[in-house]
């Protein structure tokens, strides 16, 4: 061990490591009815120490955390049944312009990524259906009716970008082309 980050709260959901490494954010799930703070925590790499804990302001958990692959922005999903947009940069600010919504959460960890050329954002639903969305204009693009459980993880193949993955809360993976 190198390191030991305290969070000081009930769970760690996701890590993230931000370009070059210094930073990294991880989501929790310690939102109450009155604060959001701590839903996504800021991480200096070296020292340890907090850099922020009021990254996101609602009061949904994030389960999922994804980098874009080209830009320095990074997407939350959230239990809001929405995939909020951010800055990968100090002071990551949500981008209040656009959201990702459609696909539904209901309390399953339903993971999100991007496109290795960073053109679609994928994510799973917890109606067993995988979304497509335009990064750009965050509209849908294609629905699939995936699986018949919660479709908790929607991922590409790192050397063939036409193929992706996703599984179902039962335990059931599919490739997709």
């Amino acid at each position: 061990v190198l390191r030991v980050y305290k969070a000081a709260v009930q769970q760690t959901l996701d890590i993230l490591f931000l370009p070059e490494g210094r930073e990294f954010l991880t989501s929790t799930d310690a939102v109450s009815r009155d604060s959001a703070d701590r839903t996504i925590i800021a991480w200096d790499f070296q020292s340890a120490a907090k850099i922020s804990n009021q990254v996101f302001h609602e009061r949904y958990t994030c389960p999922s955390l994804t980098l874009h692959p080209k830009e320095s922005v990074f997407v939350a999903q959230t239990n809001g049944n929405y995939m909020a947009l951010f800055s990968a940069q100090r002071p990551y600010r949500i981008n209040k312009k656009k959201r990702y919504e459609g696909h539904k959460v209901e309390g399953f960890a339903v993971g999100c990524e991007f496109s290795p050329d960073g053109t679609l954002l994928v994510t799973g639903s917890s109606d067993g259906k995988v979304f497509f969305y335009n990064y750009h204009t965050a509209r849908i693009i294609r629905t699939l009716s995936a699986h018949k459980e919660a479709c908790v993880s929607a991922i590409f193949h790192p050397v063939l970008p036409s193929l992706l993955a996703t599984c179902d809360w039962a335990g059931g993976i599919k490739i997709w082309q």
